[in-house]
């Protein structure tokens, strides 16, 4: 008797009867890339409501609410997608509502949604979590993300290796000073990686990298790549969605310089070749031609500081057009490394002093990119 009684309230309330508005997108802290300096969309999905149903939405900033919009939703397998575009900034808390008939029936929001600049951060372990100190933002303004969740930037970051600190933090964070806008960077760095094992399945190479745990020996007695880390890198780049970040920021090439073993050592040429093949097949994959700024990394320890025929490969991608210029992170020596100097990682004043590295490197393109 309850239940019937309650439906027929439901009907007598609003013709498409009583509806919960549930939100999946976008998540909380979630950075979207702007299009623009000034605008972006936000994709939204939901659920919950029935097809008769008109989806409006609009931002709220420091309790001021913009206008509602009416959007044009498309409905599909139980839910609804729709955009609206909003300024740069954030956060904004975002509000949506559904109506029938001029009754609104149903209401749900999203609190600290961001449209500002995400980046994708792959490579070995200086990309990754590695560092002697744990950071955090310090502006409240920098997320990141492990491709399905967002959290604010606290290492260690979700979703690449390692247990310790990261550049992330302060390199989010001198950004979001910089471009007043909120900063996202969505992490897949993993520990020690040769660039042979972030080739795609089946990629062949004459000599393994000194772990061979994600490689395997083909029958001719040449190695090949399993793809485990091509996959993981072109998966959270999808997430991302179409034109979804600014840019790749790549730190790798330890693991290819100067090995123990020499026949583990990469040529430079096939450093340049393997690394070209990576770039060029994750575009195609993810069918957009996203910036990769590819760093100097080669700093193993104090008298092994630097590979010059590593160096030059890295080089030849931005003199080729192929990738950005990224900082000199073989530079950073001293002080800058873990166990006092001693140590392949960053130290806490190293993880900041590269995040200044990127940033010098990040600010001046993007601010030409913008005009």
């Amino acid at each position: 008797m309850k239940s019937t009684l309650f439906a027929a309230l439901c009907l007598l309330l609003s013709p498409a009867g009583c509806a919960t508005l549930r939100l999946s997108s976008p998540l909380e802290h979630q950075v979207i890339q702007r299009g623009s300096k000034d605008r972006g969309s936000i994709a939204i999905h939901g659920s919950g409501v029935a097809e008769s149903a008109t989806i409006e939405a609009r931002v709220v900033r420091d309790k001021q609410a913009a206008e509602w919009q009416r959007l044009p939703a498309t409905f599909a397998d139980g839910g609804f997608h729709a955009t609206l575009e909003a300024p740069a900034g954030g956060w904004f808390r975002l509000e949506v509502r559904a109506s029938d008939q001029g009754k609104v029936i149903a209401e749900s929001a999203v609190d600290a949604v961001g449209i500002g600049e995400v980046f994708v951060v792959a490579g070995q372990s200086n990309s990754a979590n590695h560092g002697e100190e744990k950071l955090a933002t310090e502006t409240g303004r920098v997320a990141t993300s492990d491709g399905a969740k967002w959290r604010l930037a606290k290492d260690p970051q979700p979703g690449a290796s390692g247990g310790g600190g990261s550049f992330m933090p302060p390199l989010g964070d001198a950004l979001a000073t910089r471009f007043d806008v909120p900063v996202g960077f969505i992490a897949c760095g993993i520990g020690a990686t040769s660039v042979r094992e972030w080739l795609p399945k089946g990629a062949a190479f004459p000599h393994p990298p000194t772990l061979e745990s994600r490689v395997q020996r083909r029958p001719d007695g040449t190695w090949e790549s399993k793809g485990e880390a091509y996959d993981l890198l072109v998966a959270r780049m999808k997430a991302a969605g179409p034109a979804g970040f600014r840019a790749v920021l790549w730190h790798q090439g330890e693991s290819d310089a100067n090995q123990r073993d020499a026949t583990r050592t990469l040529p430079g040429a096939l450093y340049r070749e393997y690394l070209e093949r990576v770039i060029r097949d994750s575009r195609q994959a993810i069918g957009w031609q996203a910036p990769w700024m590819v760093a100097q990394a080669s700093y193993h320890v104090p008298g092994d500081e630097s590979s010059a025929d590593i160096r030059a490969a890295q080089a030849s991608l931005w003199k080729d057009g192929i990738a950005l210029e990224g900082p000199d992170s073989d530079a950073l020596k001293g002080e800058l490394r873990e166990n006092g100097g001693q140590g392949v990682h960053f130290s806490g004043k190293g993880q900041r002093a590269h995040a200044a590295a990127w940033e010098r490197k990040i600010g001046p393109w993007l601010e030409r990119t913008l005009k």
